[in-house]
């Protein structure tokens, strides 16, 4: 069975037991988290296509835990006045384990 769910302003195609990396979301480690806004179903035969949403559909995961990307620099210059400025960002994500998708 798979799905196609949405969070954090993107999408991910996911089945039972995969693992992957989302938005940072406001849970601790080892909560349970349920996406609502499932878009697609599919059981292998079928495939229940929303719209916009499926109607009752919902994928259940477990935080695995709170990560933080590799950090990127980025810099700003003006030229021909001397002014230069370096900086950082890591972008914080959470790790999901998809537990079951509800149909």
């Amino acid at each position: 069975m798979s799905a196609v769910l949405v969070t954090g302003g993107k999408q991910y195609k996911v089945s039972e037991g995969d693992t992957l990396f989302v938005e940072k979301l406001v849970a601790a480690e080892g909560d349970s988290v349920t996406f609502d806004q499932v878009l697609a179903v599919s059981d292998g035969s079928s495939l229940t296509v929303g719209e916009p949403t499926v109607a009752g559909a919902s994928v259940t995961a477990k935080v695995v835990k709170q990560v933080k990307a590799k950090k990127i620099y980025f810099l700003k210059m003006k030229r021909k006045k001397n002014e230069r400025s370096k900086k950082g960002h890591r972008q914080p994500y959470t790790k999901v384990v998809i537990e079951k998708i509800n149909n």
